[in-house]
């Protein structure tokens, strides 16, 4: 039994929403992305990437797969159909244009996730936020590669450089992630626009005392815009019951 909860937002200083989700109830399967691209490039590339992904899943036999290999092959495939959709797209005035993307599917006792960009995942257990995802960004790279400290990562003004997403190159290497889910688990999937606002400890803090997962996805994106604001805002909430 899954509980799932869902809200975007445009936040408080952007003039509209780049962001896009998707839910697919039956598949257990859930989309969220980022679009980045100048005029309305960013919020097209989001609604195409997503689109394509849950078409892809509703004709191509998604119930049908049979083991973890499997599933990881499906998906490389459908999110290397969306890139190849939205790499193709990017001429003209959409030149450029590009979105984070991070699916998380439920099948059985097992969740799975992938992600490209700086969109995330998060699995709260017992009170415990932990990350399921890795940011695909420069900050990340310079933190990884020792360069720069977390305290100056904050406020660096690269913060928001992402070095993979979907559409940005004819090829693209996606993350893949399993783990075991066990009742009262939460996962949140999330765009930038919340935990760079609220932090991790904020999210924890609002999502153990959530009493609804569509509760938790609006106390979530009410944080967000009273710490600013200052992007868009788009949260998945899925409860194991």
């Amino acid at each position: 039994m899954i509980s799932v909860g869902f809200k975007t937002d445009k936040g408080k200083q952007r003039g509209g929403n780049e962001d896009s989700l998707f839910i697919l109830p039956e598949q257990q399967l859930y989309i969220v992305a980022d679009g980045v691209g100048g005029h309305n490039s960013g919020e097209l590339a989001s609604r195409l990437a997503v689109g394509y992904i849950a078409q892809y899943v509703a004709i191509n036999q998604f119930s049908a797969i049979r083991n973890d290999r499997e599933l990881k092959r499906y998906l490389k495939s459908c999110i290397e159909g969306a890139n190849e959709l939205v790499f193709g797209k990017a001429v003209g005035e959409n030149q450029g244009m590009a979105t984070t993307t991070v699916i998380c599917c439920i099948r059985g006792e097992k969740a799975y996730v992938v992600n490209v960009g700086d969109s995330r995942a998060y699995l709260l257990r017992d009170g415990v936020l932990r990350q399921i995802t890795r940011d695909h960004t420069l900050i990340q790279e310079m933190l990884d590669n020792g360069l720069i400290t977390p305290e100056e990562a904050e406020n660096h003004p690269d913060k928001h450089m992402i070095t993979r997403a979907v559409g940005g190159d004819a090829k693209i290497k996606a993350d893949f992630f399993n783990f075991d889910i066990y009742p009262k688990d939460i996962i949140i999937m999330c765009t930038d626009g919340l935990y760079g606002e609220t932090g991790d400890s904020t999210i924890a803090q609002i999502a153990a005392g959530a009493q609804t997962m569509h509760g938790l996805a609006t106390e979530l994106v009410e944080a967000a815009n009273r710490h600013g604001g200052r992007d868009n805002i788009s949260v998945v909430c899925i409860k194991i019951q």
